[in-house]
């Protein structure tokens, strides 16, 4: 049977994200994504909006889960300015109920003329958990020994309801070398029984950030050009390291973010949308 679908393409620091507006039953919407990123080549992630049942004024505004009903930063803040363009708003702050967090994220949202962006800060939610875990590789899965990564190692583990996120110190992996973490990142999620996982590849010296993502239910992995999630767990782990507040912009494939983390406080990730277009289609 065919269905009809209208969606609109965002794009967060190149995180290019589909939000569909046109409702999908929760078991459908592996699938639905699978079809629309054929569709949408750029995409590395979509979402479904919903208007929430409780409509008063303390509940969210915008519903967002996201096809494999993992946490996403910047999803939010484009499901944020999304309603805002269409609540006829320039500025102000927008809370929105995403997958994988209980509790709704507030996003403050600011309308750039000048250039046609939004700028967006997102109250990110707290890790569960921040801890160093020893992690194996799994000779069977990896016949050849690359060198890439030490047979174990204590790497600092991120946990957010909803996603994990693994730091790895340096620069990311050559084009040959490649294969050998999307291997690791599929194997340590299940190890980790997380929803979804990243690899970050962290340089400290340069301030950049290089993050492959692999969600689970929907079977999406992507070397991003941009990881909201994953520049708040460097910013989370880095103010834990040192005890003192961060403040630091990283640099990623698709541009920059920036996040101010309190070591047991508010963790602020600030960054930029464009909306590109809506689009319907018929599956």
């Amino acid at each position: 049977m065919t269905k009809t679908l209208s969606y609109v393409l965002m794009d967060p620091t190149k995180n290019q994200t589909i939000l569909v507006e046109t409702p999908v039953p929760v078991q459908e919407q592996p699938a639905v994504a699978s079809r629309l990123m054929q569709e949408e080549p750029s995409a590395e992630q979509a979402g479904f909006l919903s208007v929430p049942a409780d409509v008063s004024s303390s509940s969210p505004a915008t519903s967002l889960r996201m096809a494999g009903g993992e946490f996403c930063g910047n999803a939010a803040m484009s499901a944020a300015v999304y309603y805002a363009m269409h609540a006829g708003m320039t500025k102000g702050r927008v809370a929105v109920q995403v997958s994988g967090t209980p509790d709704p994220v507030t996003v403050t949202v600011s309308a750039r003329p000048e250039d046609g962006l939004w700028e967006g800060i997102v109250d990110m939610p707290r890790p569960l958990s921040m801890e160093r875990k020893t992690l194996f590789l799994k000779q069977a899965a990896f016949p050849e020994d690359r060198g890439l990564f030490p047979e174990t190692c204590a790497f600092p583990v991120v946990t957010f309801r909803g996603i994990t996120h693994i730091l790895l110190d340096g620069d990311p992996p050559v084009e040959s070398e490649r294969e050998t973490a999307e291997l690791l990142a599929k194997t340590w999620c299940t190890d980790l029984q997380a929803d979804a996982l990243g690899l970050l590849f962290l340089n400290k010296k340069k301030s950049s950030l290089t993050p492959l993502v692999y969600v689970k239910t929907a079977d999406t992995l992507f070397w991003e050009n941009s990881c909201a999630s994953g520049t708040t767990a460097a910013g989370a782990w880095l103010a834990r390291e040192t005890g003192q507040p961060v403040n630091r912009i990283f640099r990623q494939p698709g541009g920059t973010l920036e996040i101010s983390a309190e070591p047991d406080g508010p963790l602020l990730l600030k960054g930029t949308v464009r909306c590109q277009y809506r689009k319907t289609v018929v599956l």
